[in-house]
């Protein structure tokens, strides 16, 4: 791999002292056995995996185990990764899959915990706090009403900002089936919304 392809990537300290390494460069350590590089690659990467799955599947301890698994088979097949640079879309791929893959397997969960905080400008205002916990159950129940492949699209286009072509590599899909699935996502949200616009 190119100096320049490895420089691209998102660049995180590996340790204090030490060199600033991207993304790229801990894939190929780690690939060479170096589970500190791993590790590394796991604390940048789990929480946008977890954030992910949760909001796939409404379930933190679904959620966990899914984004475990994930960690675990990616170590696994490391080997079998074709460029270092594909690693975070590799990932986003296989969280999405295992997170399709859950769904199919069980009936859809009604509660789907999404980030419930709220904002800095409702603090002191029970009206406002109010308001904006309708609209997060209101949402919820929009994403639950999607069919699973429109919510993995609209999640990572929407939430994580992948792009359609990921998003397409992510789910097995092309990019004009993905384009549809969030548009037709977009609509049935944009209706269910329409009253707190």
């Amino acid at each position: 791999m190119t100096t320049s392809a490895r420089t691209s990537a998102r660049t995180e300290p590996l340790a204090a002292g030490e060199t600033v390494l991207d993304d790229a460069t801990l894939v190929a350590r780690a690939r060479d056995g170096e589970i500190r590089a791993y590790e590394q690659l796991v604390l940048r990467f789990q929480g946008p995996m977890y954030r992910l799955a949760l909001r796939m599947l409404g379930n933190k301890g679904d959620a966990e185990d899914v984004v475990q698994e994930v960690f675990l088979v990616a170590w696994r097949r490391l080997d079998q990764l074709q460029e270092d640079a594909a690693f975070v879309g590799w990932l986003y791929r296989m969280t999405t899959n295992r997170c399709l893959n859950v769904i199919r397997a069980r009936k859809p969960v009604a509660d789907v915990e999404l980030d419930q905080q709220e904002s800095t400008g409702s603090a002191g205002r029970p009206e406002r706090a109010a308001e904006t916990s309708a609209q997060m159950t209101a949402l919820t129940g929009a994403l639950d009403q999607l069919t699973a492949e429109q919510r993995a699209c609209w999640l990572l286009r929407e939430v994580h900002g992948r792009s359609y072509e990921e998003i397409a590599k992510a789910i097995g899909a092309t990019t004009t089936a993905v384009r549809g699935r969030i548009a037709r996502a977009r609509a049935q949200l944009a209706e269910v919304m329409a009253p707190w616009r």
